[in-house]
């Protein structure tokens, strides 16, 4: 399939053939054949020229895709308000936030602002942030809040609030598949005699096949993904979690619970790639310089942190919960009667709760150690379709 997408820039191309090259070493060295996983982690995060750690724009309107916080600002917002409740409301968590995969740092920005007009700047705002090049970003958006601090990697323990927004989705999955025969294969990555990358399937191990729930009623040639290394990420999480005195955590993806994820229908999986504000299905397409994303297993990532010792506090769409955490009113702060102010913030909100926009597809996971979660919070709450 020959895609009609925009044309990079020389230099693009130029890192771009450096990352293949480098990927391209990486399977001769591992006799010819890798996981996708570990193709996924070169070209989003191979030093210099990965797609998370090469100079390129990433979001808005001059990168590949468009996250909630530059929809609007009253994102972040909303989330202030609502961690500010969280706070109030239970003595044992203090005013400390940690954020993951911080993008621009508009997110940051947005809570850090609308915190200090209340009056209620927190202590410290932690960023963990991988790349060095969304973390100088970062570091410019955020220079006027000295409680900003980033870190190389979690502390063993954490009491706060912990925020991650679209950080699941950018983890490395393996792709599986399932045989004629009935068994799971491996779909991994390879190089065709001209050495261009190439997909070859493999017998899977069984630990990755065990992922996949009730996995024997899926018919032969089902493709799917499975994400260990996001069931890791949430081990972590929730240890750091727990050795906390409280912390509550809000993870916003999208994605599905695991009934929904692993439909017959869905026999493609949800493998997907994003350049220049056009999505497709091929991540061999300019490694370097487009996003290789897949949905996030909603319930394989609430049970990793249940079993780990974390209450699920709730788990719903992203439009009902912004809409319970009065993302309304805060609109309203701008009066319908300023047309010309009113009515870009309400298309944006718009675009952030309804069904047909980010609304739906976009779920939001609350999690929490010692965390009395609103009522009104709980409107319209899925946690029993995980």
């Amino acid at each position: 399939m020959q895609l009609q997408l925009p044309e990079p820039a020389a230099d693009a191309l130029a890192a771009s053939l450096s990352l293949q090259q480098l990927i391209a070493g990486d399977i001769v060295r591992h006799g010819g054949w890798i996981p996708f996983a570990r193709y996924m982690e070169l070209a989003l995060y191979a030093p210099q020229v990965g797609y998370y750690s090469g100079g390129a724009a990433k979001l808005g309107k001059e990168g590949d895709f468009t996250t909630a916080p530059e929809i609007s600002p009253l994102f972040g917002a909303t989330l202030a308000h609502l961690a500010t409740e969280l706070i109030e409301s239970n003595p044992a968590l203090p005013s400390l936030f940690m954020e993951f995969g911080a993008g621009t740092g508009k997110l940051a920005h947005d809570i850090l602002s609308e915190l200090g007009q209340q009056g209620r700047a927190p202590e410290k705002y932690f960023i963990v942030e991988i790349s060095g090049q969304l973390r100088a970003r970062q570091q410019e958006a955020l220079r006027d809040f000295p409680q900003v601090e980033w870190l190389d990697i979690l502390p063993e323990a954490f009491s706060g609030i912990v925020i991650g927004n679209e950080v699941l989705d950018a983890m490395p999955v393996n792709l599986l598949l399932k045989s004629e025969a009935g068994g799971w294969l491996e779909r991994g990555v390879a190089l065709d005699a001209a050495r261009a990358f190439r997909f070859e399937d493999r017998p899977a191990d069984a630990a990755l096949s065990a992922l996949i729930p009730e996995s024997e009623s899926l018919p032969a040639g089902y493709l799917t993904e499975v994400n260990p290394v996001a069931l890791a990420f949430m081990r972590s999480l929730s240890d750091m979690m727990l050795e906390g005195e409280a912390a509550a955590a809000l993870l916003i993806d999208y994605g599905f619970p695991a009934s929904e994820y692993y439909l017959p229908q869905r026999a493609q999986g949800t493998l997907m790639c994003h350049y220049r504000h056009h999505a497709h299905p091929d991540p061999f397409y300019l490694p370097g310089l487009q996003d290789i994303t897949a949905h996030v297993d909603f319930t394989a990532t609430a049970v990793s942190a249940a079993e780990r010792g974390l209450d699920v506090l709730g788990y719903m769409s992203q439009g009902a919960f912004l809409l319970n955490a009065g993302i309304g009113e805060l609109l309203l702060r701008t009066s319908p009667e300023q047309a010309a102010a009113y009515l870009p913030q309400t298309n944006a909100v718009q675009k952030l709760i309804s069904p047909a926009e980010m609304g739906e597809l976009f779920k939001v996971l609350a999690l929490g150690k010692k965390v009395e979660w609103p009522r009104r919070m709980l409107q319209h709450d899925r946690t029993h379709r995980l």
